[in-house]
């Protein structure tokens, strides 16, 4: 069995720190014969938003932020991911996540992690899910305010 990953995923929430998270993962690929790098970020339906009870059609809305997603993960991935392993899904992340790991064969899941404490960290974030369910080793790599660090 190889200690190397070959399929490595990164899961990101299109914020500026999504930025950080894929250069991580990018280092990681490189560094394991230049594995294959998948990039998702996971919009949640709308109408779980709204309890399902909504009065009108929401296709044309979450089509514009299908779009929407599709390009802010465009502009983050260029030029480490090409576009057919940019992936934008509809779903709870975690759950998501999870399945396009298995289905894909990845062996390493990169996400980032503000370190959140407390009720916080009780309540769960993306990562803490991602953590919990996975089949492969799961990279939480640290972002926010408190994460800053200078160049390596």
């Amino acid at each position: 069995m190889s200690n190397e990953y070959r399929h490595v995923l990164v899961a990101v929430d299109l914020t500026k720190d999504s930025h950080k998270v894929l250069e991580r993962a990018a280092q990681i690929a490189e560094r394991n014969n230049n594995a294959k790098v998948s990039i998702m970020h996971t919009l949640e339906p709308l109408g779980f938003a709204y309890g399902g009870d909504i009065p009108m059609d929401l296709t044309s809305i979450q089509d514009q932020l299908d779009e929407h997603a599709k390009q802010r993960l465009s502009e983050i991935a260029d030029p480490h991911v090409t576009k057919e392993n940019q992936h934008v899904l509809v779903g709870m992340p975690d759950t998501e996540i999870h399945r396009f790991a298995e289905e894909n064969g990845v062996d390493l899941i990169v996400v980032g992690s503000h370190g959140r404490h407390g009720f916080a960290l009780l309540l769960g974030s993306t990562s803490t899910g991602v953590l919990h369910g996975a089949q492969c080793d799961v990279l939480a790599v640290r972002v926010g305010k408190k994460g800053e660090k200078s160049a390596e």
